[in-house]
């Protein structure tokens, strides 16, 4: 059982899965701060200085001027500002994995479509050729 479970965590997919879920986290903190420090403050000048992240629903009938100040009272809310935000970054990774897997396969068509090079022959075939130029030589 121990010898399988080295042979499962040696392969080369489960490496190569863990490389892009430490790249995909890396990812994920560079898309979250594009939305937050330059995607929502061009929003925010479009639409009125609406700033997403403060956009919430008060369940508990108490006051609170931001969702921070909610939070801070420990009170029921719906801060649906950050479910925008959260659309926002999806939307933003999957248009770049859009644009980054369009381009790998535009190379792999490109390097479908270069024709192949023509195979070496082999000794034997180079022997019958020889033996073939010498029989048409002496007719």
């Amino acid at each position: 059982m121990l010898q399988e479970f080295k042979d499962f965590a040696i392969k080369g997919n489960v490496v190569d899965m863990g490389v892009g879920i430490v790249i995909g986290a890396a990812f994920t903190s560079i898309v979250k701060s594009f939305v937050e420090d330059i995607v929502n403050p061009i929003i925010g000048v479009f639409t009125g200085g609406i700033d997403f992240s403060n956009l919430f629903i008060n369940l508990s009938g108490q006051e609170a001027a931001t969702l921070a100040e909610a939070q801070e009272k420990g009170l029921a809310v719906i801060s649906y500002g950050n479910f925008i935000n959260a659309i926002i970054a999806f939307l933003i990774v999957a248009w770049v994995l859009f644009l980054v897997i369009r381009a790998i396969n535009r190379l792999k068509r490109e390097e479908e479509e270069a024709p192949a090079p023509e195979p070496e022959p082999s000794a034997e075939e180079k022997l019958l050729t020889e033996i073939r130029d010498l029989l048409a030589s002496k007719s």
